[in-house]
């Protein structure tokens, strides 16, 4: 009798379980489908991702080419053009290749004599590439170099302080252009004690350390 009443049993969860699949197969089939399709769609936004940097570093070459191969010869209007092609490029680039844009035509600016319009892309870069730090904070030192000796010297300072620390790639030039500020500001004790931090920094470029080198010597005469 036990065994009869097993069978039974069996019977009953295999009958259950063959309802259950044919009440919700539709429903495993879709959810497969939806899996499938998520990896397919995955797959081709990597892909499409990759089509539009390779289209973006392609276009940007052409327009930074054609600024290099121009030199030092190039007009303020040919820079002025360059800088609105950047800009328009920049609109419907990848974010990184529109930040390498407004940066770049934002150095046109300021060579054209057009430095409010430089400032501000520095300013508004500065205050909006989140996703890329470096040239965030790139953004914000041009923009502190540009105001030195202009803008309030508590806004300079604001924007280089947090540059200045040890882990950011651009603190060795802010420390100098805040040591600039702090001579601006009669701060010798200050300015010295940061030339000295970038004088001594074995991460220094040469270049710099010559300059803060110089710079201290003269403070210190």
């Amino acid at each position: 009798m036990p065994d009869i009443f097993d069978e039974v049993a069996d019977d009953l969860r295999a009958d259950r379980t063959r309802q259950f699949l044919l009440r919700y197969a539709g429903a495993f089939l879709g959810a497969a489908l939806l899996v499938l399709a998520g990896v397919g769609g995955y797959k081709a936004w990597q892909w499409h991702r990759h089509q539009q940097a390779m289209q973006a570093a392609t276009h940007y070459l052409a327009i930074t080419d054609r600024i290099a191969a121009a030199g030092p010869g190039m007009t303020n209007q040919g820079r002025l053009t360059d800088a609105t092609d950047l800009l328009a490029f920049a609109k419907t680039a990848p974010s990184g290749y529109a930040l390498l844009a407004e940066l770049r035509a934002a150095g046109l600016y300021r060579d054209a004599g057009q430095l409010p319009k430089a400032q501000a892309l520095w300013l508004r870069i500065g205050a909006t590439a989140q996703g890329h730090p470096a040239l965030r904070d790139l953004g914000n030192l041009l923009w502190a170099q540009s105001a030195l000796g202009t803008a309030p010297a508590a806004q300079v300072s604001a924007k280089l302080k947090p540059l200045m620390d040890p882990n950011n790639p651009w603190h060795n030039i802010a420390q100098f252009d805040q040591a600039v500020l702090d001579l601006h500001q009669h701060d010798q004790a200050g300015a010295k004690s940061l030339l000295q931090r970038v004088t001594d920094d074995p991460a220094t470029p040469a270049g710099l350390r010559n300059l803060a080198q110089g710079v201290l010597s003269t403070v210190q005469s």
